[in-house]
């Protein structure tokens, strides 16, 4: 684009978008160590306590955008008055999409399209460290709810909050099913080699299971509809004796795992992990992923063309040499999650590869070169 018009994507912001739409304070902040100030973003919960944020990326292009509440007023009166007009590149953007097999997709040109308190809306999230915001249109209702967070709590559980109270909805009280402990543990998707951990909801939340899949680090909630069957906005799950079928909505993906044979805690620490200690290699990605240490303790750290990462504590999720890699961080938010490790055992016991992934980024595989 500025190679293009010969213009800086901030001027190309400030003419085309932000100038049209009133919103007179906002600007392109790439550095995001140098958010205006006073703003501060805080990390942390109530139980850890709050700490400010440090955010260290360049970041341009799908994001970088400094605004204030004032400023996404304005925009979201901008877009309902583009909304009106058919020709609009926000009205053909905001179309529902489909993937190649015709199913509906929850998300397309940048737009997520989701339900809130039941209401077809239109939205998009934001979120660094220390930050998290998010726009939501109700076309049928010409409602739109911002909200910006300078702390890590998502959005939506307000904004439906606000959507209920504006608009009078209630809601039944939910059928509660006791959680059985067949639901409890962890699977894995021989597909995607993705594990998939479940356990008991949130106390308060009671007939919820939390399902450890995608991004972050904070299970997404299901509550049980049968003894053996689960839902929410954006997962079906039914339980089939020691496999777990998982209809993932928004990924248009339904996965098949079977349950990992747990390890037990009086074992572990008591075994080398000798066959599985070493350095891999994927030549693809140019990436190098070094395990260390020993008795069940081990480590893992990445080395690739964006520099070397930190090494985060791995956990042994279930026999046969499954493991979860840590990764409480990502560049932006929510961070990926944990990765799943599972290391490839040859006939003598040794490990010649391990593959190494992701919701994300799937199936990466590393071959040992020591």
């Amino acid at each position: 684009m500025e190679n293009v018009s010969g213009h800086s994507l901030g001027q190309l912001l400030a003419e085309r978008l932000f100038i049209p739409a009133g919103m007179s304070t906002a600007s392109l902040c790439p550095n995001t160590n140098g958010l205006p100030l006073p703003i501060v973003g805080y990390e942390g919960n109530a139980k850890t306590g709050y700490f400010a944020a440090t955010n260290r990326i360049e970041w341009a292009g799908d994001a970088g955008i400094a605004a204030s509440l004032e400023d996404m007023i304005a925009y979201e009166k901008y877009l309902n008055k583009s909304l009106a007009d058919p020709e609009s590149l926000y009205a053909t953007t905001s179309q529902q999409q489909k993937f190649r097999d015709g199913t509906l997709a929850s998300y397309g040109y940048g737009l997520a399209r989701l339900k809130i308190a039941g209401q077809s809306a239109i939205g998009h999230g934001g979120a660094l460290r220390g930050f998290r915001h998010g726009r939501f249109q109700i076309p049928g209702e010409r409602l739109s709810v911002v909200v910006m967070h300078n702390f890590e709590t998502a959005p939506a559980v307000p904004a439906e909050f606000i959507v209920k109270r504006l608009l009078n909805i209630s809601e039944p009280e939910p059928q509660t099913i006791g959680v059985s402990a067949a639901w409890k543990g962890n699977f894995l998707d021989d597909d995607t080699q993705l594990y998939v951990g479940v356990e008991e909801g949130d106390r308060e939340k009671p007939g919820t299971i939390a399902v450890n899949y995608g991004p972050g680090n904070v299970g997404e909630t299901a509550r049980l509809t049968s003894e053996t069957e689960a839902k929410s906005d954006s997962m079906q799950l039914t339980l089939e004796d020691d496999i777990l079928h998982v209809k993932r909505i928004d990924d248009n993906r339904t996965l098949r795992a079977v349950r990992l044979q747990a390890v037990d805690k009086r074992d572990l620490g008591q075994s080398s992990s000798e066959n599985i200690v070493g350095i891999y290699r994927n030549e693809e990605c140019d990436s190098t992923f070094t395990v260390t240490g020993d008795c069940g303790s081990l480590y893992g750290s990445f080395d690739g063309y964006l520099g070397r990462g930190p090494a985060w504590i791995m956990r042994q999720i279930g026999k046969n040499n499954v493991w979860a890699l840590g990764n409480p961080r990502g560049l932006d938010a929510t961070p990926p999650g944990d990765w799943t490790v599972v290391f490839n055992d040859q006939e003598d016991g040794s490990c010649s590869s391990v593959t190494v992934g992701c919701w994300l980024a799937r199936k990466v595989k590393y071959v040992r070169v020591k």
